[in-house]
């Protein structure tokens, strides 16, 4: 096995133990809120507050880092009834689109991003700028997949990253 699959492999896991440790928050959060609300007669506000945030960090990290390419929504009535090279042909297309536009988007999603340094959140004071930059992570983490992807089709070679058999799932 060589390094790169190795170091792949580990950093796919540590994604994994980032979603697991997000979705935990989420439900620890989620149990304390109703201890509190019913038992207690305390609702505590800033509950829906880091619940909300969590849940957006684990959609987009999960689609940034966890979700494999097999695990992506597709139009599979259309996919799977096209040959390989047509296949490849849509990949590089649809790929090259998403490049496009998150490359273009990135440097005003980026400087929305730190100029909401200013806000606040409501209960917790922290920076929004703290709670949303997981979309410029995903944002960048979509177009480095994207890039591989449409390097894959190119190539035709299947991928080492995005391939869940490839990297022992």
């Amino acid at each position: 096995m060589s390094k790169a699959i190795a170091a792949a492999r580990w950093l796919r896991r540590r994604a994994d133990d980032v979603v697991v440790g997000l979705l935990a928050t989420m439900f620890v959060t989620f149990v304390l809120q109703i201890f509190f609300r019913y038992v207690v007669d305390e609702p505590l506000g800033w509950s829906e507050e880091v619940i909300v945030t969590v849940w957006l960090w684990t959609v987009l990290w999960g689609a940034a880092f966890v979700i494999g390419e097999s695990e992506e929504i597709r139009f599979d009535i259309i996919y799977s009834n096209i040959s390989e090279k047509w296949r490849r042909i849509f990949t590089i297309v649809t790929g090259t689109a998403l490049i496009v536009v998150y490359s273009i988007s990135l440097p005003g999603v980026y400087s929305y991003v730190s100029f909401m340094k200013v806000e606040r959140s409501a209960y917790l004071h922290v920076p929004i700028n703290v709670l949303y930059s997981v979309y410029v992570i995903f944002a960048v983490a979509s177009i480095v997949r994207y890039c591989f992807l449409v390097w894959r089709a190119i190539k035709g070679i299947p991928s080492p990253i995005t391939d869940p058999a490839v990297l022992g799932d």
